[in-house]
Parts: C-alpha cells; structure tokens; sequence
C-alpha cells in the first residue's frame, strides 16, 4: 500500500535548558486532511510546529521530518515556505499600515529590474483573498479589517506561496462566535480543494467539528492519534490531562455577601469622543463571581479598562469601595484601593516578556513587599515560588524568563501576580483564552478559593459555557450599554445572545 502521509515528523528531541520540550515525539500527516493538534500549555505543540516551520533550525533538535517522501532539514523558515509548510501564529505576522496587495507579496514581489509589476501583485492578492472567501479589495489598508479578516489575508498569503502543508496556531481565540464560524466553514473547502490544515486549538467543540485525525502531547511525549470518530470529549481529555477531570466547572453553592463595589452613571468616550459606554449602572457582591457577557465590540473591556484607569479620554460616572466613593487617577490608585484588572492583552499589558517569572509575579506589590523603597529579595521569592506552585506554572525555576513559557503559563503568570496584590476586587478579561481544559480547571479552583474568602471577581468571556458554568449573575451588555441580566439557574447560552444582540426585557 503506498504512503498517503504527506508529512512524517519520527523521533523528534528538543531540549531547552532545563526542559525537556519534546521527547521522541512521531507525528504524522495524511495529505488533505485536518489533523489537530491538542495539549495541555507546555506539552509541546508550539515547540514541534516552530521545529516544522523552521524557527528552530536544523541541528537544534534530533529526529527526522520527512515531507512527500522526501527527508528534510530546515535552516530558514524561507526553507520551511519553499518546502510548502506555512504557519500562521494566533498574533499575525502582518503589518497593519499597508495594503492587502503588499502583506500579501511581501518578500515575493513581482517585480523586473527592481520595478514592482503592481498590476500583477494586485491580481495575485485578489485570487488569494477570494480563495479564502474574503470579498474586499485588495487595495485596502489591513488596518481597517477586523480581527477575522485579517486572520484570512494571513491564510491567503500563505496559500498564495503555494503552501501544502497549512498550520493554524489557535486561529479562532481572538475570534466572535460569527468569525469562528466562517473561518471553520473556510478551512473545510480547504480540505475540499487538496489543502492539509494543522490545528491547534484548545477549544475541543471546534476540533470535534472540525477535524478528522486528532493527535494528543502530553509532558513532551506523543499520548495518542486517534480518528475523531474514535473519540468523545471525555476521553480526549483524560488522554491530555492524565486523568479524568468529572466537573470541568467546579462551581460550589454559596451566597454572596454584602455588595463590595457599586459603579454608577459611568459614562466613557474613546479618543474620537465616541461614546462607548453609555450610562452604566451595576453592582458586585463580596464572593460573588460577576459575569460579563457579550459580543466583540460591545464595550466589556473598555468598560473594565476605563474603571481600572487605563483606557477612556473622557470618563465620568462614581465608583463606590465598600461604601466609600473612590477618586482614581490610575492603575496604581486603583491598585491601591484593592481593585486589580487581568488583561485579555496579557503580552501588552500584563507582563514584561524579557524578566524572569519572579519579578514578573511580584511587580504589582512591590510597595508592599518594599522597605525605605528597598525591595525584600526573600519575600519576593517566597511569593513568587508560593503562586508558581498554586498554579502550577511549568517552568524550571522562578528565574526563567517569561518570554521562554507557553501562552497558558504566560496568562497564569499575570494572574498570580494579581492575587498577589490581595485584592478587594478582582476583574479578569478573557482569562482563560488560549488555555488548555486542565489549565483552566486551576484557574477555577483559585476563583473559588477567593469568593470564599469574600473577594469579588468579574469575569469577561466569550465562552458561554464557562460564562454560565463559574458566574453566580451574569450581565449582558451590547452597544455600550447592559441589556440584560440573569441569575445563573436561570441563564442559558440563547438567552445570553438574545440580550448580547440587542434585545430586551419584554
């Protein structure tokens, strides 16, 4: 029987100092299929697809990768291109201030004596972007695309270098529900059309829906490759995580206490003087988990970001601590207060990439953790190594830099440094995106132990299902403004959307 396999990566090692990444890992890829590619944060998925790619180079790492029938070692990821494999990251490769045409033909201009046939170049970028469905001229700035679209001009520009081999690193995470959608629908025809897609993605729904080979890491070390008729959820996860996990949202009865933080008439502008958020009112109780639900765009993060002092050019409206009404100047201020906000940015916003883990947990209670403005080096390392082992962050020590962990471990970082600062109130903004089910069960237990502990939390996310799965009451805003509001016995994901898209109490 001849070899249907397109790709054949056998034996693969990859050591980092310290770390064992990949561990005679064999990984294989039938041509115009969609494999996916599952595992926990740290099981080695990033590693094996940069290894592929050619980001780490030939002579880095043992084993063999065989594409077509045909060994290959990679010294570039121009080689890795030429060789037909083309990877495109969750944070895309373009450049947002030029057009369509030119992230498309960049570093393949069609050019003749050093003249740019522009003709030529437009005709290219426009069969590229009507393959993968995108029904814009090419002339536009990538800009003033949404998130969605531009991950499509990312898939054109790769299928235009007349890739075979197509891997998508968590393309959906920064995704709507609609966007997801027309991305899964595109890679589908795809498939139709003789494309092999790889997918990594921790949302198991859309790898079910979506996959017809799924292969499984776990702790560096190929766990399974099993068709997905072979699999349920279940048994995909405990091949993931090692065991069995019974409730995926370890949600414990309990009654919220006082309200701890009331806002009032908040009302922000964006740097045009866009009203975004209009007029909002609401409340949080101490251990209560306050969920915040609704679509790209309607205003939850400007809404967190402005209370937080880090977003807005006009703000007005009264927050109110404990019955005390607040002035805030800044994050520090709000710090200060007890308020703490995780970003959904949390390379932008939440860490400092090129320090180590420890001075990463303890940067945001530095004061308290300082005397006569001298940092206690041992009590940072006490705190640091207490929230590294609290949340099982994979790292081979405190001192490793934070640029060198998995995205996962990257997110659990900033959340162990807001826990640090022992706050009153504590808002997370997409706290789980991009982290694995076992990850994220972590992260949920820590909530639990905090609402325990009369902390109030707000929690961001587009994931219904962990919207209604951890939240006690759950606001819906659209436009700017909260169309709804349910108790979480009573919410479900169509009612959820029906508020999130505008409609009403009746």
């Amino acid at each position: 029987m001849m070899n249907d396999f397109i790709l054949e990566m056998k034996g693969i090692h990859k050591e980092f100092p310290g770390v064992k990444a990949l561990d005679d890992v064999t990984f294989s890829v039938r041509k115009g299929e969609i494999h996916a590619l599952v595992g926990e944060n740290g099981a080695g998925k990033s590693t094996l697809m940069k290894i592929l790619s050619g980001v780490y180079t030939a002579g880095t790492y043992d084993g063999t990768i065989t594409i077509y029938g045909k060994p290959r070692e990679f010294k570039t990821i121009r080689d890795a291109e030429n060789a037909g494999v083309a990877i495109i990251y969750q944070e895309l490769a373009l450049i947002k201030e030029i057009s369509i045409t030119e992230n498309i033909n960049l570093g393949n201009e069609i050019e003749k004596f050093g003249v740019i046939n522009w003709d030529e170049e437009f005709l290219k970028a426009d069969k590229a972007i009507k393959q993968v469905g995108l029904n814009v001229s090419p002339a536009y700035p990538v800009s003033v695309l949404g998130v969605g679209e531009q991950q499509l001009v990312a898939i054109g520009k790769a299928l235009s270098k007349k890739a075979r081999i197509l891997v998508l690193d968590e393309p959906t995470a920064a995704l709507s529900e609609g966007e997801s959608e027309k991305l899964l629908r595109i890679l589908k025809q795809l498939r139709d059309d003789g494309v092999t897609c790889i997918y990594i993605s921790h949302r198991l729904k859309e790898v079910f829906e979506i996959a017809d080979t799924i292969t499984i890491l776990r702790d560096g070390k190929t766990v399974a490759t099993k068709k997905k008729t072979e699999l349920d959820e279940n048994k995909l996860i405990a091949l993931m995580v090692g065991r069995e996990l019974t409730n995926v949202y370890p949600r414990k009865p309990h009654t919220p206490g006082k309200v701890i933080m009331e806002v009032k008439d908040w009302t922000v502008y964006d740097p045009s003087i866009n009203k975004v958020i209009d007029h909002v009112n609401f409340t949080l109780r101490e251990g209560e988990i306050l969920g915040m639900a609704g679509l790209v765009g309607a205003g939850r993060t400007e809404l967190v970001m402005s209370l937080f002092h880090v977003w807005g050019r006009q703000v007005a409206g009264k927050i109110y601590l404990e019955g005390k009404e607040l002035t805030l100047k800044n994050a520090g201020d709000a710090v200060q207060a007890g308020i703490s906000l995780a970003s959904e940015d949390r390379k932008r916003y939440g860490l400092i990439l090129s320090e180590d883990v420890c001075k990463n947990i303890s940067l945001a209670s530095l004061k308290k953790i300082a005397k006569n403005s001298i940092v206690n080096e041992n009590e940072e390392i006490r705190s640091a190594e207490k929230y590294r082992t609290e949340l099982k962050i994979k790292t081979p020590t405190i001192e490793s830099k934070a640029e060198t962990l998995s995205g996962g471990n990257q997110q659990k970082i900033v959340i162990g440094k807001w826990l640090m600062t022992m706050p009153k109130v504590l808002i997370l903004d997409e706290p789980t995106r991009g982290i694995d089910v076992g990850a994220k069960v972590e992260i949920y237990n820590i909530l639990n132990e905090l609402v325990d502990h009369g902390v109030g939390v707000i929690i961001i996310s587009s994931e219904l299902p962990e919207m209604i799965g951890m939240a006690d009451r759950i606001l819906v805003m659209h436009e700017g403004r909260f169309t709804g509001e349910l108790m979480v016995k009573e919410a479900t994901q169509e009612k959820i959307m029906y508020y999130a898209t505008g409609g009403k109490d009746k």
